[in-house]
């Protein structure tokens, strides 16, 4: 039998799942079905707000049944394909609910409506310093037949109670609620026992929670209005932000974020909503952070046409990132937006932030500089960074392309002062049409017995950077050869014209900020070796990776007090 703890985080987890799940199903449905998941979820906002108070750390909601999910992805996915995506979501649900006794199909499909939300309502529902922090947990579920979900209640409780006996029955402002009775024979109730408990509220929700308590604060915040996250006017602000065409969405309250994780973090925006929208090529999360005061206003975006840069960016590149002006980096929108989103975890761009923080860090500790201080400090216009994967190794070369300025002369000059103390030479060389300044370092080496006498050697040159230019752009490379790619990139195919980089910026509001690409497909075997914990991340999220092509990140939107931006997925055609 399942522990009665656990219970409650395998419900959240399921939602998590769900979602995922939802997420990569979806390239069937708006392939297939652009007049029903294109059109968003089947409400615009999650009705379970009510429940949830103002102060709420996090709550996220799916706005779909996951049934239609399933059923438009059997309707639409090729005959051939059926049998295994009916496998793969049977196998999910079925390990969901391992343990339990219980099964989806009998026990939650009959009366399952179409929102599950599940919010932190508080990062200590008891307020006792003594006993440490003790969140509240609760999770709301639509139900579109009240007496088929009070028969799962009683079902989810008897199947979790010891005994009949441990089972407490009691009447709250009209509402029953049902929780398990404290372990110890005659013990009374103590705020931070943490104990399952669970309602159904009128005929349109069933609550799940932590602690009696929690649900108990729930019914409160319906009956008295002013307590709830739906008269929040940050809330409904940032709900005014968003497309109407959500299938989900996320709302964080950033100081409670703060105190749930134990962050220590400066904090500018007070609020964050993340919504999820279907897109004929793919999913596009959109987010807007609003700043603890009217006043902190987000520079404007300038750019309406893709980076000329990227035309020195070979079409096999992994990971491109492009925009105007680093010279002032705190201050750009997207490194605003970016260094944000970074330091919330629960905001799920955590990962996305190492997935690009990582190679960079790589790439620093490869050329021995600090790249805000000794190239992005001089790069005034457009620029494009890019890693060009090897096909035949584990290896990679990084590409960075910046318009000329009057500061470039001086960067370029900076950064061969820095490689000749390194005990680097600067050494001009033909490459084709062009001439390149390479920074080389001769070394020693024997020659295989096979090839020449004993103890001959040979010399042979490493080269740790190489620079060149264009008429309008400097040119920066790990290596002769990627020099050489950037270079014939315009012939050869370049980002710039590729058809699958264009299709996973289409889809991000002009004008931005400039945006990240990663082309999972290129890039996911080089970045499990430097992530190792990413596979775990493939595991629990499989619907989406099995089906991701590619991701671009993006910051756009100019508003007084307003932070916009969005990651756009790009799934398998």
């Amino acid at each position: 039998m399942m522990k009665r703890r656990p219970f409650f985080y395998f419900l959240a987890v399921s939602i998590v799942v769900l979602l995922l799940t939802g997420i990569g199903g979806c390239y069937w449905l708006v392939r297939g079905s652009p007049l029903t998941l294109l059109q968003g979820g089947t409400q615009a906002t999650p009705e379970a707000a009510i429940f949830v108070p103002k102060q709420a750390p996090v709550m996220v909601s799916i706005l779909v049944n996951p049934d239609r999910l399933e059923k438009l992805r059997q309707a639409i996915a090729r005959p051939k394909e059926r049998r295994r995506s009916r496998l793969e979501l049977d196998q999910i649900k079925t390990t969901l609910l391992a343990n339990t006794g219980l099964d989806y199909r009998r026990d939650v499909q009959p009366w399952l409506g179409d929102e599950i939300t599940v919010a932190v309502t508080t990062s200590d529902y008891d307020s006792d310093q003594y006993n440490g922090q003790q969140p509240g947990y609760l999770m709301a579920l639509a139900t579109k037949d009240a007496e088929k979900s009070r028969e799962f209640l009683q079902l989810v409780f008897s199947k979790q109670a010891i005994a009949p006996t441990d089972l407490e029955f009691e009447d709250y402002k009209g509402v029953n609620l049902v929780y398990h009775k404290p372990h110890a024979q005659g013990e009374s109730l103590q705020p931070s026992t943490r104990i399952l408990s669970g309602a159904v509220v009128g005929d349109r929700f069933v609550l799940l929670a932590n602690h009696p308590r929690v649900i108990k604060d729930a019914i409160n915040n319906v009956q008295a209005p002013d307590l709830n996250l739906t008269t929040s006017s940050r809330y409904q602000q940032a709900l005014s932000q968003l497309p109407p065409r959500r299938l989900g969405l996320a709302f964080l309250n950033l100081p409670g974020v703060i105190s749930w994780q134990g962050l220590d973090t400066a904090r500018t925006y007070e609020s964050q909503i993340i919504a999820l929208e279907a897109n004929r090529k793919g999913l596009l999360t959109e987010t807007t952070l609003l700043a603890a005061s009217p006043q902190e206003v987000a520079l404007t975006p300038e750019l309406t046409d893709p980076v000329g840069a990227l035309k020195y960016i070979p079409a096999t590149s992994g990971l491109a990132i492009a925009g105007t002006d680093l010279s002032n980096l705190n201050n750009t929108a997207l490194s605003k937006l970016w260094k944000q989103v970074a330091q919330i975890s629960t905001s799920g761009y955590d990962a996305i932030s190492r997935l690009i923080n990582q190679p960079l860090a790589n790439l620093q500790q490869r050329w021995g500089i600090n790249l805000e201080e000794d190239i992005f400090s001089w790069v005034q216009g457009e620029y494009a960074i890019a890693l060009l994967p090897h096909a035949d190794t584990s290896t990679s070369d990084w590409i960075f392309v910046t318009e000329k300025s009057p500061a470039t002369t001086e960067g370029i000059s900076r950064l061969d002062t820095l490689a000749r103390q390194r005990g680097y030479d600067i050494t001009t060389l033909p490459l084709g049409d062009q001439k390149i300044a390479a920074w080389t370092q001769l070394t020693t080496a024997p020659l295989a017995k096979a090839n020449s006498e004993a103890g001959a050697i040979t010399i042979k040159a490493k080269v740790l950077g190489v620079h060149g230019s264009t008429d309008k752009y400097e040119i920066l490379t790990t290596s002769v050869d990627a020099m050489d790619a950037a270079f014939k990139a315009d012939q050869a195919g370049s980002l710039l014209n590729d058809a699958k980089f264009q299709a996973s910026i289409e889809a991000i509001p002009q004008p931005n900020a400039g945006y990240v690409y990663l082309d999972w497909t290129t890039t996911q075997s080089l970045l499990e070796r430097q992530l190792p914990a990413l596979k775990l991340v493939e595991v629990i999220a499989k619907p989406l990776f099995d089906n991701l092509r590619s991701l671009s990140v993006s910051s756009y939107g100019s508003e007084p007090g307003l932070l916009k931006g969005g990651v756009f997925f790009r799934l398998n055609e």
